[in-house]
């Protein structure tokens, strides 16, 4: 087979012309804003995923977590976002600096429709803003916030496809490796032991999540 990107489309003319004309619905679906049914979508959400990228085109993608409730909607066009207690390699945060760009997907437990953000980003420690939110653990040292160009519904396709929320779909526990077992493999330190992985992370959980 050849290299797949030597084979690459080269425009999106090309790739237009491989699909049938996008549908009038998919576009008009597109608010650009938080409507009443939007604030509560978020206000039911307790997860969501962030797509951020630095100065240099590095993408990446980070859960943030909490409380339903945890991002709080500031009006109808921004939203904030807490810091919480992590691994402090920063990477959504940096990339925030550098870029001013963030793609979000809120996912609420149990339900195939997601939503999906789209817009300006900033890194803020303002003590004001800061005050406005809803901690997740600790007081967050900063907050990223939001500035919506693009907010809408997804449809549950994928949800539907991969039955998510069917627990008879999740994989076998014995049949995947631990958490313990990537972090041991991944750190490939032969001094480092599985059980001294798990004990560092029940630690963790146990003392890092407030």
């Amino acid at each position: 087979m050849d290299d797949p990107f030597d084979t690459a489309l080269a425009s999106v003319e090309e790739l237009r012309d491989l699909y049938p004309p996008v549908l009038e619905r998919a576009v008009l679906k597109d608010i650009g804003y938080f409507d009443g049914l939007c604030r509560r979508l978020i206000a039911g959400c307790s997860i969501a995923f962030l797509a951020t990228h630095s100065a240099e085109g590095h993408s990446d993608v980070t859960p943030r977590g909490g409380q339903p409730g945890f991002v709080t909607v500031l009006d109808d066009h921004r939203l904030a976002i807490p810091d919480a207690t992590g691994n402090q390699r920063l990477d959504t945060l940096a990339n925030v600096v550098e870029s001013g760009r963030i793609g979000m997907v809120f996912v609420i437990g149990g339900r195939d429709t997601t939503l999906r953000v789209n817009g300006r980003a900033c890194v803020s420690a303002d003590p004001e803003l800061l005050e406005r939110l809803e901690p997740v653990g600790k007081p967050p040292r900063t907050a990223i916030v939001i500035e919506a160009e693009e907010v809408y519904a997804h449809c549950p396709k994928a949800f539907v496809r991969s039955k998510l929320w069917d627990p008879e779909s999740w994989p076998e526990p014995g049949s995947l490796p631990t958490a313990a077992e990537v972090t041991v493999a991944h750190r490939r330190d032969p001094s480092v032991t599985v059980e001294q992985v798990e004990a560092e992370q029940r630690e963790s959980l146990r003392t890092r999540l407030a």
